[in-house]
C-alpha cells in the first residue's frame, strides 16, 4: 500500500541544497572567504605537482606520494567549492539529480582515494624511520607507482557501486538536503522507497574500503611515535618527527572531523555543527596539504 503512495506522487528531478541558506545577510562575506580559500587551495596545490615534477631532488617516494595527494586535494575541493560560489552569488541552491548523483560520485571517489593515499604516506613515513636501511629497496619505484595506482582504483571502486545503488532509487517527496554537498545520508532518506538495504551498503562499503586504510594508518603511527621515543638524542627525536608532523597534521584533521560528524547524534540543534565540521574535511584538509608540507 505505501509503495502505491508514492509510486503515484511525481518524480522528483532536482534538489535544493540548503547549505548555509539561513544565513542570508553572509552570503557575500561567506562568498568570499571562500572563494579566497578555493584560490589559495589550487594554487598551493598545483605549486606542489609542479615542483615534485620538476625539480631532480624530489623524486623520492614521500614527495611522488605527496604530489599524488596535491593532484586529489585539488580535484577533491573542486568537486564542492565551485558550485557552492555559484549559489553565493545567485542565490541558486538547486541541483538536478544527475548532477548530485555526479557530485556524490566524485566526492565519495576522492574522499575514498584520500583514505588510501594517507596510509600510503603513513606506511612510507613508517619504513622510513622504523626500517631506514631496508627503505629503498622497499620501497622501489615500481611498488611505489603499485600503491599509488591501487589507492586509486580501491576509492573509485567502492563509491561505484554505492552510486549505482542510489541512482535507482526513485525520488517523489521532499527535495531538500541540508547540506551543501551530495551528502549521501541525507539524499537516501528523501528517497520513497525502502533505503534499508542502501544504508547497509554504505555500511558495508565504509568498513570494508576505508576501516582498514585507516586502521593501518593508525598503526604506523603507533610504531614510528614508539620508534622515536626510543631515540637517545632530543635532536634526533626532533628530526625524525619533523619528517611526518605534516602528514600527522592532515590526517588528524581529515580523520578527525570525519568520524565526529559521522558520530554525531543526526538531530536538529547540531545541524549547525555538523556543517561546520564537514567544512574540515572537505575544504580545511585541501587548504592545509600545501601549507602543512612547506
Amino acid at each position: 500500500m505505501e509503495d502505491m503512495d508514492w509510486g503515484n506522487q511525481t518524480t522528483v528531478t532536482e534538489f535544493i541544497l540548503v547549505g548555509f541558506g539561513d544565513l542570508p545577510d553572509l552570503q557575500i562575506l561567506l562568498f568570499l572567504l571562500f572563494l579566497v580559500i578555493y584560490m589559495a587551495t589550487v594554487a598551493g596545490n598545483t605549486l606542489i605537482m609542479v615542483l615534485v615534477v620538476a625539480d631532480q631532488h624530489l623524486h623520492t617516494p614521500m614527495y611522488f606520494f605527496l604530489g599524488n595527494l596535491s593532484c586529489l586535494e585539488t580535484c577533491y575541493t573542486s568537486t564542492i567549492l565551485p558550485r557552492m560560489l555559484a549559489s553565493f552569488l545567485t542565490g541558486d541552491k538547486t541541483i538536478s539529480v544527475n548532477g548530485c548523483l555526479t557530485q556524490l560520485y566524485f566526492f565519495g571517489a576522492l574522499a575514498s582515494t584520500e583514505c588510501y593515499l594517507l596510509s600510503v604516506m603513513s606506511y612510507d613515513r613508517y619504513l622510513a624511520i622504523c626500517k631506514p636501511l631496508h627503505y629503498s629497496s622497499l620501497m622501489s619505484t615500481r611498488f611505489c607507482l603499485q600503491l599509488s595506482a591501487g589507492s586509486w582504483l580501491n576509492g573509485c571502486l567502492a563509491i561505484t557501486i554505492f552510486t549505482l545503488c542510489v541512482s535507482q532509487f526513485i525520488f517523489c517527496g521532499p527535495n531538500e538536503i541540508d547540506h551543501f554537498y551530495c551528502d549521501p545520508i541525507p539524499l537516501i532518506k528523501l528517497s520513497c522507497g525502502d533505503t534499508r538495504l542502501s544504508i547497509l551498503v554504505d555500511f558495508i562499503l565504509a568498513c570494508v574500503f576505508t576501516l582498514p586504510p585507516f586502521l593501518l594508518t593508525l598503526m604506523s603511527y603507533v610504531c614510528i611515535i614508539a620508534t622515536i621515543l626510543r631515540i637517545p638524542s632530543t635532536s634526533g627525536r626532533q628530526k625524525a618527527f619533523s619528517t611526518c608532523s605534516s602528514h600527522l597534521i592532515v590526517v588528524t584533521i581529515f580523520y578527525g572531523s570525519l568520524m565526529i560528524v559521522y558520530m554525531l547524534p543526526k538531530v536538529d540543534t547540531l545541524r549547525v555543527l555538523n556543517k561546520v565540521l564537514s567544512l574540515c574535511y572537505t575544504v580545511l584538509t585541501p587548504l592545509v596539504t600545501p601549507s602543512s608540507t612547506a
